[in-house]
Order: C-alpha cells, then sequence, then structure tokens
C-alpha cells in the first residue's frame, strides 16, 4: 500500500488536546511512513464539550459574547457561525456558558444556578437574524429545568401573589403561574437541533435531579424535593406553551435544558451523529482504506453512540475498517469494544503516569498512529 486513503476521526483527548489537535498528531505519525497519503481529517464530537471546535474546523466563524454565567457572573460565550444552505447556523455548546468546569459557577449551590445565559445567548442571535441553531448540550452545572433560559427569551415565572420569581430551582419553589406573552416571536420560525447523547426525561427515578444531580453537587437529601420542583414547574410551563415535554426522550439533558429546548420546538439528535454530517464523515470514507478513531478515554459508555462508536458504525457501512487508538482504554471493555474495532490501541506503550501522558499526548498518539500504520502496512502487505 503506496499511498493509502486514511480518514482520521477522533474525538478530543479532554484535558490535552482538541479533537482538530488530535486528528493533526495522528496525521503527522501517518506522514512519516506516507508521505502522499491521502488524509482526510474529519474531527469528531458528540454534543458537549469540544462540539464547537470539531464544526468549526470545517469553516464558519467563531465569535464571542458577554452572557451570564450559571452563577450569574459574566462569562464570555464562544460560539460559531457557519453557512448551510437553509441560511446561517449558530453553533452553541453550553458548557462555555454554564459549564461544570466554571469555577464561579459551581462555588454557587445548585439551587441558585441558572441557564439564563443560554438565552442570552440565543435572543442575540435571534436578533442578528440569525433562525438555525445546533446547541450542544453536555458539560452542565445546572438543573433548573431550562426555566432560565426561558427567562432570558421572554417568559416571566411568577408567584401565587402575581410576584416574578427567580428562575432558578430555588425560586421555582414558589412557582404559581407562567406568563408567556412576553416569549419572543422569533422563536416561532427558528429551527434548533438539539445535540445530546442523553435519553432521560426530565423528573423520576430517571430523570435530570435523580441521576445527574449528585454529580452538579446537589445532596442526597435535597434530591427528592427538587425532582418535585421541576415536576411542578413543568406542568406549569406547559400549560402556558401548550405543548408537552417533560416525559420525552432527552428531557433532562443539561439538568432539564433539554426539556425547555423541546418546548420550543427543538429536536433532539444523537450529538455525534450531527457532528458527523456536519464535518462530512460519510464523503470521507466514501472510497477509504482506513479509518483511525479515538477519544481521551474508552470505556463500554463510548458504545452509548460516543463518537468512536457512531464512526465505527459509518465506516462499517462504508466497508472501511476502523482502529481505536484512545488516551486510555477500560481491560474490561476490551471484548465488546473488539467487535466493532479492528484493533484497540491505547496511548503509551509502557508505563506512564497520567500527568506525563496528557503533557505529552500529541508526541504520544503521533507515535502511536506511525507505530500501528506499520502493522497496518505489513498485514496489507
Amino acid at each position: 500500500m503506496s499511498s493509502p486513503v486514511i480518514v482520521v476521526a477522533p474525538d478530543k483527548f479532554k484535558g490535552s488536546l482538541t479533537a482538530p489537535e488530535a486528528a493533526a498528531a495522528v496525521e503527522r505519525g501517518l506522514r512519516r511512513l506516507w508521505p502522499a497519503a491521502d488524509i482526510r481529517a474529519c474531527p469528531m464530537a458528540d454534543g458537549g464539550d469540544g462540539t464547537l471546535d470539531a464544526i468549526l474546523s470545517r469553516g464558519g466563524e467563531q465569535g464571542e459574547r458577554a452572557v451570564s454565567g450559571a452563577g450569574d457572573a459574566k462569562v464570555g460565550a464562544a460560539y460559531g457561525i457557519v453557512s448551510a444552505p437553509e441560511g446561517r447556523t449558530a453553533v452553541i455548546e453550553i458548557a462555555r456558558i454554564v459549564g461544570l468546569v466554571d469555577p464561579l459557577a459551581t462555588a454557587t449551590t445548585v439551587e441558585r444556578r441558572s441557564t439564563r445565559g443560554v438565552g442570552e445567548l440565543i435572543r442575540a442571535l435571534l436578533d442578528d437574524g440569525v433562525g438555525r441553531f445546533l446547541i450542544g448540550l453536555g458539560g452542565s452545572s445546572t438543573n433548573d429545568g431550562g426555566a432560565g433560559m426561558l427567562a432570558a427569551l421572554g417568559l416571566r415565572f411568577l408567584d401565587a401573589s402575581g410576584r416574578d420569581i427567580a428562575p432558578t430551582p430555588e425560586g421555582l419553589a414558589a412557582l404559581a403561574r407562567v406568563d408567556a406573552t412576553g416569549l419572543m416571536p422569533a422563536l416561532a420560525q427558528a429551527h434548533i437541533t438539539i445535540m445530546s447523547d442523553v435519553d432521560n426525561p426530565l423528573c423520576g427515578a430517571q430523570g435530570a435531579t435523580a441521576v445527574f444531580g449528585p454529580q452538579k453537587g446537589v445532596a442526597a437529601g435535597a434530591l427528592a424535593g427538587l425532582d418535585a420542583t421541576l415536576l411542578r414547574y413543568a406542568t406549569v410551563v406547559e400549560r402556558a406553551l401548550g405543548r408537552e415535554a417533560a416525559t420525552k426522550p432527552g428531557a433532562g439533558a443539561a439538568g432539564g435544558l433539554g426539556f425547555a429546548l423541546q418546548l420550543l420546538g427543538g429536536a433532539p439528535r444523537s450529538g455525534a451523529e450531527v457532528i458527523a454530517d456536519v464535518v462530512g464523515l460519510d464523503l470521507a470514507l466514501a472510497g477509504a482504506d482506513w479509518a483511525i478513531t479515538g477519544e481521551g478515554r474508552t470505556d463500554a459508555q463510548t458504545l452509548l453512540r460516543k463518537a468512536p462508536f457512531v464512526v465505527a458504525e459509518r465506516a462499517r457501512r462504508a466497508a472501511v475498517p476502523v482502529t481505536l487508538l484512545s488516551g486510555a482504554i477500560d481491560d474490561t471493555a476490551l471484548g465488546t469494544l473488539g467487535s466493532h474495532f479492528a484493533g484497540c490501541f491505547a496511548l503509551t506503550a509502557g508505563p506512564a503516569t497520567l500527568e506525563d501522558a496528557m503533557k505529552h499526548a500529541a508526541g504520544l498518539l503521533a507515535d502511536r498512529a506511525e507505530a500501528i500504520a506499520r502493522v497496518w502496512q505489513a498485514a496489507a502487505g
């Protein structure tokens, strides 16, 4: 195989490399063996952090606006604008607005965090004439059912005396009525695609609070009360908007932001599937000899339609063998992973600390890609 066609489609290596950087490192390793290879880079994501990087790697403009963070302090929210046949499309990664890694947000109790900044950004983009949105829901620190976003878009949340209440879990405990007369009219014509790999409903044993609340800081003793607040909130806001979404798959994504976006007509899709379409993965795979994908750490959760699994699925449909090259691989998942990938390889060939592996990820990835390519070349003859 003198000059193969290879698709390189990794997700980010969290804490080390963005998906475009990971793809570039793999390409460097491959070109040591095949300088003239047709290497087609398709950086991937699954709707969480890294989504904006992956999509903008194919073109588009990045902008930034100051909006409210989850704890109400202002944050500079990066977003993207890409051209599409249907019109200008905004790419919003909610982790950049209300992310779990924001120290200012997480210093505020979950009960006082809000998604208001997400609505502020959507409102600003609608005012700019943008009518289509790709919104990635991974990595949220909030659990307000999307009330903050809806408030920023014009809904008013009122108590029994008709006074405005804060669109936070704490404030919603006093919710009696929703006034929807101020909702932005432009939302009726907006097209919203919700990118998420979560299919939980808003409330109940499999809902946003019970499943994801603890990792956001909800105390065990507060789970039931917060879930009850969201259930009452959902009933009131559904009645005001004339739609139902609380029990739909994905309503519990991002602390219930999936619920609010579905109430606005948003359509949930697998984040990795959307990214694969945007970066042109199927076109890249057409006529390819080999594909390489990967992520920071692979385990059984990857098979729940994470980016490497979606790459493997699409490669199989194109009759292209695909190899997994990740930072680390859970040994207990190797048996199952082996049925989807033509080889599963971790970043380091020998003992290494996590700190060193992350620090030198680009070089290690290039070296490992070269080593695997030499095996591939020998096998291909």
